[in-house]
């Protein structure tokens, strides 16, 4: 029979018990803020904070709209520029 003080069974075990989910949520929290700003909120309805059965945080982007990916594409290329688009990615004929 198992002993009553033996806490760290997996059936006891939970993620929010770690650093790691707490972590993932936190980068969660930080791009769904930016998502906002750049009015793509709707865009990417699976966006959550997880963790997995080894303990390892991660950020779930999920599906989203070849649209709304063309917009963040966008956005990612012009944070890795100096402000002005690397090419238009709205207009392929550029």
């Amino acid at each position: 029979m198992p002993s009553d003080d033996f806490t760290s069974d997996a059936a006891t075990w939970s993620p929010i018990d770690t650093g790691a989910w707490y972590e993932a949520r936190e980068a969660t929290a930080l791009l769904r803020d930016v998502l906002l700003a750049a009015g793509l909120a709707e865009d990417l309805p699976y966006l959550r904070a997880d963790v997995n059965a080894f303990g390892h945080g991660f950020v779930e982007l999920g599906r989203t709209s070849p649209a709304a990916a063309k917009r963040l594409a966008a956005l990612i290329a012009l944070g890795l520029s100096d402000g002005r688009p690397l090419r238009s990615i709205d207009n392929e004929n550029d």
